[in-house]
């Protein structure tokens, strides 16, 4: 009797993953309903969180929800950081009173004249001379909704926030003992948009040009081999693009996965010497590979809508992001801590 006891609990016991975040501006939105979901859920223990740019914001705030108050409080603090989000948006936005320039948030009617407008200005001027006083909302969001100093002393999980040295091209990974708001800007400072971050005399651009996200700091540290990766950036796009704009669009989407491409493929080659053999077990660390996204809804978003704060906007990525982790649950739930639930040689390679 005490032995069935001991594996129902077991059974009951939730399983340990690493989440993977990639970042996409108000796109990340989408992955706040994936966490939202997972949470919910409860099945499932985050041991540690690899992430760029909004992922990382994302990652940041869920930590903090962790620490405050377990998984009720981490869904709250991202229903929270989000709702700070776009209040500051329309704060902040100089053209709020003129409503006949806003578009419709729905998805697949990206044509607002504002958006539109502020893409055209980005490729234009530089910040430096948009913004010469290097003026962020998001830092008052994130340091009004994260307690970075909390986190530095007891963060509930490993943390891996992924940065790019403007000088030397390289990849920096800020942890739960470095990280700050001045990492998360770091990690998310899109250069078109931002001032290059200084952190200890370095200066930091996006972190996706080098790593969307990287996967191996999650190999080399948690204990678990399952990684669930949370996509934004849409990996295949049907049809070749023929405006400027779709084009410059597919051109940033491919860069910023490419870098996620090649750890597969490393990946993959491990796991290929793994399982023929060539490699003693334990010698190596075959990982378990998963995979959320929804390509269909993110390519119905134009590249200005990463742009749009409209909380109605941000409310629609959250449920589509809810649907599609519901959906990955009751599918691949059972794969958790046995296979990979995706090909990674047909999805990557």
């Amino acid at each position: 009797m005490a032995t069935t006891e001991n594996n129902q609990q077991e059974q009951a016991a939730p399983k340990p993953v690493a989440l993977a975040l990639q970042g996409g501006g108000m796109h990340g939105a989408f992955t706040w309903g994936v966490l939202d979901r997972l949470l919910e859920d409860g099945r499932l223990a985050i041991e540690g969180v690899s992430a760029t740019s909004a992922g990382a914001m994302n990652s940041a705030v869920l930590a903090h929800g962790l620490l405050t108050g377990g998984e009720g409080a981490a869904r709250q603090a991202l229903h929270d950081f989000w709702k700070a989000v776009a209040e500051s948006a329309e704060r902040y936005n100089p053209l709020r009173w003129v409503p006949w320039l806003k578009g419709t948030h729905s998805f697949g009617l990206d044509h607002s004249p504002l958006y539109a407008f502020a893409d055209m200005m980005l490729r234009v001027f530089s910040p430096y001379q948009l913004n010469p006083h290097n003026l962020n909302p998001l830092r008052e969001v994130l340091e009004r909704q994260v307690d970075f100093a909390a986190l530095r002393k007891q963060c509930p999980i490993l943390l891996f926030l992924c940065a790019t040295n403007v000088e030397t091209g390289k990849i920096r990974l800020f942890t739960e003992h470095d990280i700050s708001a001045d990492a998360v800007l770091a990690s998310a400072c899109v250069p078109t948009l931002f001032h290059a971050v200084a952190i200890e005399g370095e200066h930091y651009w996006d972190g996706g040009y080098m790593g969307n996200p990287a996967i191996y700091p999650l190999i080399y540290n948690c204990k678990t081999r399952d990684v669930v990766i949370i996509h934004i950036n849409p990996l295949v796009r049907l049809g070749v693009p023929i405006t400027a704009a779709d084009i410059l669009n597919r051109i940033s989407e491919i860069s910023f996965n490419s870098s996620l491409m090649r750890e597969m493929r490393a990946i993959a080659f491990v796991t290929d010497l793994i399982q023929q053999g060539k490699v003693e077990r334990g010698e190596m660390k075959e990982m378990l590979i998963h995979s959320i996204r929804s390509d269909a809804a993110m390519c119905a978003l134009g590249v200005s809508s990463k742009y749009n704060a409209d909380w109605g906007f941000l409310c629609e990525l959250r449920d589509c992001g809810r649907r599609e982790a519901d959906a990955w649950l009751t599918e691949h739930y059972s794969s958790i801590g046995q296979q990979s639930s995706i090909d990674i040689r047909k999805e990557f390679l």
